[in-house]
């Protein structure tokens, strides 16, 4: 009989603890998401000099950083060391154990964005080659015929004024004598390898596209701000005269 009671309790009271554990879900739920707010970064107004200076100082490490592939950083430890060092509080790393972690970071981070931009560009010209009207030298370099001239070819040693247009493969354009309105002179051999080659190709008249593998290119240096390392060109060249 006793045994029947218990069973019986139990029974009864299994719907109230199943509903006391779903509240109990619920509020933690709640919690976590007022804890989630409450560690989110207040906005910061901009009202004085010392403010500005040390939101544009951050501006400029972050986006230094980013741009040597330190995308993946933790910001929140990043902030931590930062105030760690300016209230004088006891480091969790020291400066020589840091240089060296960090070091190792920034290497590989550089590594695995290089391979990215490889791989990348790789893909582009294989994909490219494969087009209606392009071709591909021995060197790897890709072209493909817009208009065709019927003037002389430049020798490696020719001076030549041309029009063009340089573009990265997703559009982004780096430099354009079309958009200065002013052609522009040089030595065919005073440019990128990829051009050499491709002048030596042209005749007067021709307007040509222009696909430059990265070691025809500016390889694994870049070139300034717009040109990352490992970046296939792409060109649209207009031959005006061989001088």
């Amino acid at each position: 009989m006793k045994l029947f009671v218990f069973c019986l309790s139990l029974v009864i009271s299994m719907p109230l603890f199943a509903q006391s554990k779903k509240e109990l879900q619920a509020q933690v739920t709640k919690l976590n998401a007022e804890i989630a707010e409450l560690k989110k970064p207040k906005d910061i107004l901009l009202t004085d000099t010392v403010k500005k200076a040390s939101y544009g100082l951050g501006v400029l490490v972050a986006t230094n950083l980013r741009s040597q592939g330190g995308d993946s950083l933790d910001v929140d430890a990043l902030t931590f060391a930062i105030r760690d060092v300016y209230e004088n509080k006891k480091l969790k790393l020291e400066q020589s154990e840091a240089m060296t972690i960090v070091q190792q970071y920034m290497q590989q981070a550089v590594e695995k964005k290089n391979s990215k931009l490889k791989a990348s560009s790789q893909v582009f010209l294989n994909e490219n080659k494969t087009k209606e009207g392009v071709k591909t030298t021995a060197s790897g370099l890709q072209y493909k015929v817009v208009k065709s001239g019927t003037g002389k070819v430049p020798k490696a040693t020719d001076n030549v004024t041309v029009h063009y247009t340089g573009k990265l493969t997703d559009g982004t354009v780096f430099d354009s004598s079309v958009e200065r309105g002013q052609p522009v002179t040089f030595g065919v051999s005073e440019v990128i390898p990829g051009w050499t080659e491709a002048l030596q190709l042209m005749h007067e008249g021709d307007k040509w596209m222009l696909y430059i593998p990265q070691e025809l290119g500016y390889g694994e240096r870049g070139a300034g701000a717009q040109i990352p390392p490992y970046a296939t060109l792409v060109f649209e060249v207009e031959l005006i005269k061989v001088n």
